[in-house]
């Protein structure tokens, strides 16, 4: 039997589902699967729209249309979980499983403490991730350091410290490292994150630590992702095969190497906003650009049950409105960031809300012990050196 805390590399046994998907198949099969068996009644997924650039999200309720979503879409930098307060009802009525990063995972967790999304209800298939990257810096990065006509570009991905890029005479990368350094790559948020493996959900699933095989390496994190997989190893949807040794510290080392290199991004873009009065000062430079459309408010996780008419500091229809405005959001949001990034990528005055927002939120949690993002009410999870991995 299947349970919290296996690993296995794992992948579909339909041929013409493997040949489409990524990775052995594993996660639309999972998905499939539970549509197909009455584990769920819908899918959340992500989908391909007009172009790589271009992620929109989709409902599904036949399992036949689970073939149209799979593959990754690194440019589609789209948060999930306020889906499920804002036009699922919360899932109160419908059993939903989704493909989710890890900040959609940590949303979902901010919005159940505000009991606006039901928990019991989400089966949720975590995806390792590296970062995204802002659909318009991915057409100006191609365009201006691949030399390539971004709209050339049929697929892209992000393997082994580079960014892959395909098209009809070829496939051409450049590291991430370089790419970085002159600011393009992934987003800055994503640069900062330490959710890399998303425990937090019910199954954690990516590519670090497959060798020898095209599978998908998962880890049951719940009794739900355990009884899944269970499931579909029993009706003969997919096979599993124990993860080789190699692989178990070859996924440990990725991990741990994406840790330290988020903490020295955090330290880079944290020592650049300075401190004291110098840090208030650029925070009320930037944030005097606001047109107070409330964008950040409605994007974030965290704000789910804040209305516009609730930010009544300065005067009404002031605009850029005083900074009163701003801390007051800081005040609400405070350690319940999740460093996300909504906040900043859709701001149409370019304010860095993101940065702001996750400075203040890493000092608060550093104060209570523990890692932003991971609030002290989320399922623990023991450090990687302890786990059994099937032992």
């Amino acid at each position: 039997m299947c349970k919290p805390g296996d690993t296995f590399y794992v992948k579909a046994k339909d041929k013409e589902l493997r040949s489409r998907a990524e990775s052995g198949a594993a996660v639309s099969t999972l998905l499939k699967f539970a549509l197909e068996t009455g584990m769920v009644d819908a899918v959340l997924a992500v989908q391909k729209g007009a172009d790589i650039y271009d992620a929109r999200p989709v409902l599904i309720a036949n399992p036949a249309e689970i073939q149209e979503i799979s593959g990754s879409l690194h440019c589609g930098t789209l948060l999930l979980s306020r889906l499920f307060s804002s036009y699922l009802e919360g899932a109160e009525g419908l059993r939903i499983a989704a493909a989710l990063k890890g900040c959609d995972v940590m949303g979902l967790y901010e919005l159940a403490k505000r009991g606006d999304v039901k928990l019991d209800n989400i089966l949720m298939l975590g995806l390792n991730c590296g970062g995204s990257v802002s659909p318009e810096k991915a057409r100006e990065m191609i365009a201006e350091k691949f030399s390539i006509d971004p709209d050339s570009v049929k697929k892209e991905r992000i393997s082994k410290g580079k960014f892959i890029v395909e098209t009809a005479v070829g496939e051409f990368s450049l590291s991430m490292d370089e790419l970085e350094a002159e600011n393009y790559g992934r987003r800055s948020n994503c640069r900062r994150c330490k959710m890399k493996v998303p425990r937090q959900a019910d199954l954690a699933c990516g590519e670090w630590g497959v060798l020898g095989t095209k599978a998908t390496f998962v880890e049951a994190c719940s009794e739900k992702g355990a009884l899944l997989l269970e499931k579909a190893r029993a009706a003969g949807v997919i096979e599993t095969s124990l993860p080789a040794s190699k692989g178990l510290e070859i996924r440990e080392k990725i991990e741990k190497s994406m840790h330290r290199l988020a903490e020295s991004w955090r330290e880079k873009d944290f020592e650049a906003l300075g401190s004291g009065k110098s840090r208030m000062k650029q925070v009320i430079d930037e944030t005097s650009r606001c047109i107070k459309c409330y964008t950040c408010v409605d994007a974030c996780p965290a704000l789910s049950r804040i209305k516009p008419s609730d930010f009544s500091a300065g005067s009404p229809g002031k605009v850029p409105p005083a900074f009163a405005f701003h801390a007051l959001r800081y005040a609400l949001v405070a350690d319940s960031c999740i460093n996300c990034g909504q906040c900043e990528e859709l701001c149409p005055m370019d304010i860095p809300n993101s940065l702001f927002m996750h400075s203040f939120a890493v000092e608060l949690q550093e104060l209570y012990g523990y890692q932003a993002g991971q609030d002290l009410s989320l399922p623990k999870v023991a450090p990687l050196e302890n786990r059994s991995h099937n032992k």
